[in-house]
């Protein structure tokens, strides 16, 4: 009858205890902060468990916390400083073990936390691992004055209400990260701002991970590489900036080309060295997949090595599930809004730009440089002033005359052109003014030049940097008194036309080196028109493929209908040295090569030039050619005086000049009076 009265007994006295654990389990669960939820164990637990002191090892957090009750003041400060791996909330932790001791016992594995409970007066300590069949959430330690405090059913009961109090914290943990899914989904239909939505999702995951630092890197469509787009790190050394391109290489880059997670346990300073500078030791990289397509990549650090569980990986991939689709659905918004953009400017400039492509039906292209020209051409058509058009070889200058002309007030006369590299300096005057019949040797005829066939209209004189010095007076003539001379006549005859000139050269340096006249030079730069390169206006290439393909497909009777986009990219990243011309060529061959709806372009010549230092620092490639030029034709001149010199000024006849450097005394005669040679007697 005693036995059954101490079993009745034993059995209500410990219900209020299980009363106690069952409410704390729930208090747990539904604990709103994770930060205090250590005070919140030790003040709950004196209902359930005597205690004197407590002790608990975060996991997550990688650090032990101590709890003391009211007689123990001074106690923290004897224990603040004792080392993990010299406490044994640690090594419960590490080997999963649950530990019993006595503090009197000598225990060289704990001898920093035996020697603090010794001076606090505390006899018995009693730890149990706090896990699940899945997760380490820590350990929870037990201290009391009392030696021997911890019976084998006190134990079994501490060993329960730990395994009550981790099922609960990892409840509380699990609706911490569900809590995030749903956050994430309810921001990703919320807000369309890309950054905003990725910063106030890395807080976040930062968060309910525990760890030090999380970043997004995307890629840059511009650069191909990966940029850092938004990441949260407050224990940060300002090295890693938002902004900044990163690394490809290490498990970065490796995460982005395979599209798997890698997790790094051991943080390598070679291979990893901005996550080193920043003092990360270890790293978990998550691949951001949407629709097959590798966005960018998650990233997650800590301060300590092995930071990242095996069970973590399947909540990860989910939150990085949930980010691939914020940032795929952003980018399309963005996309979105750019097109709404450009139609809301179309509408606005919709008769500017109808009247800009009946203005420039031959000009293509719609780029703010090539703009910019326009405009000039269309301030300085109307007028009758001199127009001198400098640009790269290909880039349209003829176009760009053209254009001018057609929106004169002389677009009904004719316009005229001539390449003045492209006849020969003989010839050259009989061109442009014309010559009487037996003026020289071959005319057998009278001859209209250039200018008096462009009466009353436009002349364009193409690299007019090539006409030689001698012929320079004559065209200065034109331009200032509107008269001229055939070749052969003493008729003065007057004319009329409209002067525009084009060069790639750089006629002020030509000035300079007296390879061109300077009065011929300010009358001819009353109007400087810059035509952009090719590379400069990047943006109007896929105009340009587009309207070449049409062109020539109707031409040659194909019916090419698709331009891939791995093609389209590669033109658009070329430098194009030839320009336009350039590209023209490149786009008929492509059309000749595709039999069929794809245009098959020929991309193994097309290989992207770095470009020089005068035109990494601004400068003009065209002029840089003139420059290199002018050096030729200075080293081309020095060659062929000395060589009159050593001939005493004989050009024919085998003692003369021509036969010294190896050439026909015409050829001799034509370089010179194109390099501005005369034959004397007297060395100048």
């Amino acid at each position: 009858m005693s036995d059954a009265v101490e079993g009745t007994i034993s059995t209500q006295s410990l219900a209020p205890r299980y009363e106690s654990l069952i409410r704390l389990a729930e208090a747990i669960r539904s604990h709103p902060d994770q930060k205090d939820l250590f005070q919140f164990l030790a003040d709950e637990l004196l209902n359930v468990v005597p205690f004197d002191a407590m002790a608990q090892f975060d996991h997550a957090g990688n650090r032990v916390n101590w709890h003391f009750s009211e007689a123990y003041d001074t106690a923290i400060s004897q224990v603040r400083d004792i080392p993990n791996e010299e406490t044994v909330a640690w090594w419960v932790h590490q080997t999963q073990q649950p530990l019993v001791l006595q503090v009197a016992n000598e225990e060289p594995r704990f001898r920093g936390t035996i020697e603090a409970l010794k001076s606090l007066g505390l006899r018995s300590v009693c730890g149990f691992p706090m896990s699940t069949a899945h997760k380490r959430l820590g350990s929870l330690c037990f201290a009391s004055e009392i030696a021997d405090a911890y019976s084998p059913e006190e134990v079994r009961f501490l060993s329960l209400v730990t395994g009550q109090i981790a099922l609960a914290m990892d409840d509380a943990l699990a609706q911490e990260r569900l809590n995030l899914l749903l956050d994430l989904t309810n921001r990703l239909v919320s807000k369309l701002d890309l950054r905003e939505l990725l910063q106030e999702t890395c807080a976040s995951i930062r968060r309910v991970m525990h760890c030090d630092g999380v970043g997004v890197a995307l890629s840059d469509p511009e650069t191909d590489r990966l940029r850092c787009y938004a990441f949260d790190f407050p224990g940060g050394k300002g090295i890693l900036n938002e902004g900044m391109i990163v690394s490809s290489e290490g498990s970065l880059g490796e995460a982005f080309r395979t599209g798997q997670p890698i997790c790094v346990a051991e943080v390598d300073s070679t291979a990893e060295p901005l996550a080193s500078a920043e003092g990360l030791k270890s790293l978990y990289r998550l691949p951001l997949v949407s629709r097959e397509r590798i966005l960018g990549v998650l990233s997650l650090g800590n301060f300590r090595e092995n930071a990242f569980a095996d069970g973590d990986a399947a909540f990860l991939a989910q939150v990085a599930n949930q980010i691939a689709l914020a940032v795929d659905n952003a980018i399309a918004y963005g996309e979105i809004a750019s097109l709404k953009d450009k139609l809301a400017q179309e509408v606005i400039y919709l008769q500017d730009e109808i009247r800009t492509e009946l203005k420039f039906e031959e000009i293509v292209g719609n780029s703010d440089a090539l703009r910019r020209v326009l405009a000039e051409l269309e301030t300085v058509a109307p007028t009758d002033s001199t127009v001198l058009i400098y640009g790269e070889t290909g880039t349209g200058k003829e176009l760009i005359a053209r254009a001018i002309h057609n929106l004169s007030s002389r677009q009904s006369n004719a316009f005229v052109k001539l390449n003045c590299a492209a006849i020969p300096s003989g010839l050259l005057e009989s061109e442009l003014f014309g010559h009487e019949k037996g003026a020289f040797t071959g005319a057998i005829a009278q001859r209209v030049g250039r200018f008096e066939l462009a009466n009353r209209g436009t002349v364009f004189l193409d690299e007019i940097g090539e006409i030689p010095l001698e012929l320079q007076p004559k065209l200065l003539r034109v331009l200032q008194e509107r008269e001229f001379e055939r070749l052969g006549s003493t008729r003065t005859l007057r004319s009329d036309a409209r002067l525009i000139a084009a060069t790639n050269r750089d006629l002020e340096a030509l000035v300079e080196e007296q390879k061109f006249r300077s009065d011929l030079y300010y009358r001819l730069n009353v109007f400087p028109v810059r035509v952009p390169p090719l590379r400069e206006r990047r943006e109007d290439i896929p105009l340009l493929v587009r309207h070449f393909v049409q062109q020539f497909s109707r031409r040659m009777n194909r019916s090419v209908e698709t331009i891939p986009s791995e093609a389209m990219n590669r033109l658009v990243r070329y430098d194009w040295p030839g320009n336009i011309r350039e590209l023209q060529n490149v786009i008929e061959r492509a059309v000749i090569l595709s039999t069929g709806p794809v245009l098959k372009v020929p991309l193994d010549h097309l290989k992207t030039r770095a470009p020089s230092a005068d035109v990494a620092n601004g400068g003009n490639a065209f002029e840089d050619a003139g420059k290199m030029r002018g050096v030729l034709e200075s080293a081309e001149r020095k060659q062929i005086l000395a060589a009159l010199k050593q001939t005493n000024w004989i050009v024919a006849g085998t003692k003369g000049a021509a036969a010294l450097l190896g050439m026909k005394r015409s050829t001799l005669q034509a370089h010179m009076q194109r390099l501005g040679i005369r034959v004397s007697r007297t060395v100048d």
